[in-house]
């Protein structure tokens, strides 16, 4: 069982401050904890229900708003792209990494917090977060699902991984051909870091958020059940049922 969720505020390298989504299980710890990192459509609820499902399951998790220096608290349903693309191409590489960073930070500080046992989580440019923050903080894993903007710019930082690393892909997403996939895919394996790399041949982009007309309830379900078992082995835990 989850304890009530709650918010924190993140102090950011560049003297900025980031608002937090906080969910956790009940009791003092310590848990494992992941760092959950939004979609384009903010910390919305969907967003803060993956948290709760990664609470449900025995980690503290804990989702940043990575729009807070240009757009504070912005959550949407839908995607409009007029609305939410100038708000992605207000983010910059170097304002992500001071973001993750930031953030693994707070959750390694926390008392009730295993701090060899912080994992990530990230959808679309969560997922290229979730990427930018394996390779910049000692993180256990990293799970991301259709990453973009991985390949071919940030495919220098794959020999820097620490943890292993989880790929989920939609067969059928434009944004992410099937070669920007593979040179991922190729950069990590000849780093010789240790991955996981699923398609699922025909999932769109954004499948895992089964709000949105291009949600795939199947594939949303088969990738949360391999990625339980992939933080499993990786931090050598064992997890709740939720």
């Amino acid at each position: 069982m989850s304890a009530p969720p709650s918010r924190a505020t993140i102090p950011v390298a560049d003297d900025s401050e980031m608002s937090a989504y906080v969910a956790q299980p009940r009791g003092s710890g310590p848990f494992p904890a992941i760092l959950v990192f939004q979609e384009a459509l903010g910390v919305n609820a969907q967003i803060r229900g993956v948290a709760d499902r990664y609470a449900a399951l025995g980690f503290v998790a804990v989702a940043p708003d990575l729009f807070h220096r240009f757009a504070p608290g912005f959550e949407s349903r839908t995607f409009d792209r007029e609305v939410v693309m100038p708000l992605i191409n207000k983010l910059t590489i170097g304002g992500m990494v001071a973001d993750v960073a930031a953030t693994y930070r707070w959750a390694a500080n926390e008392n009730n917090i295993r701090t060899d046992k912080i994992a990530a989580v990230g959808y679309c440019m969560g997922g290229r977060a979730a990427y930018l923050a394996n390779s910049e903080v000692p993180l256990a894993a990293a799970i991301s699902y259709y990453g973009g903007g991985i390949a071919p710019a940030l495919l220098d930082r794959a020999a820097r991984l620490h943890g292993p690393h989880l790929f989920f892909w939609g067969g059928r997403d434009p944004g992410i051909p099937p070669e920007k996939r593979r040179a991922v895919a190729d950069a990590v394996r000849d780093a010789g870091k240790r991955f996981v790399d699923v398609e699922f041949s025909d999932a769109e982009h954004g499948f895992f958020n089964v709000e949105l007309e291009r949600g795939n309830p199947r594939a949303a379900r088969e990738s949360w059940a391999l990625g339980r078992a992939f933080l499993e082995d990786a931090l050598e835990i064992e997890l709740g049922q939720g």
